[in-house]
């Protein structure tokens, strides 16, 4: 399944869930698609987790970076 079929049936399950359900469970239909891709995307490129770790090492809790 490609990209553009993945976000044909997350804009579809989004927009049922919010025509029948407002948009509270439209809120939670995509707070758990964004949750599933994550743990989609971490599981399928093992190094994206080192990655995000880095990126976040090398903030100073400011939002920006050090050198």
């Amino acid at each position: 399944m490609d990209r553009s079929q993945v976000g044909v049936l997350a804009g579809t399950a989004l927009g049922f869930a919010g025509w029948f359900g407002g948009f509270g469970a439209f809120l939670v239909v995509a707070l758990c698609g964004a949750a599933g891709w994550a743990v989609g995307h971490v599981l399928e490129d093992p190094d994206a987790r080192q990655r995000l770790w880095d990126r976040v090492d090398r903030t100073n809790g400011s939002g920006r970076r050090t050198r």
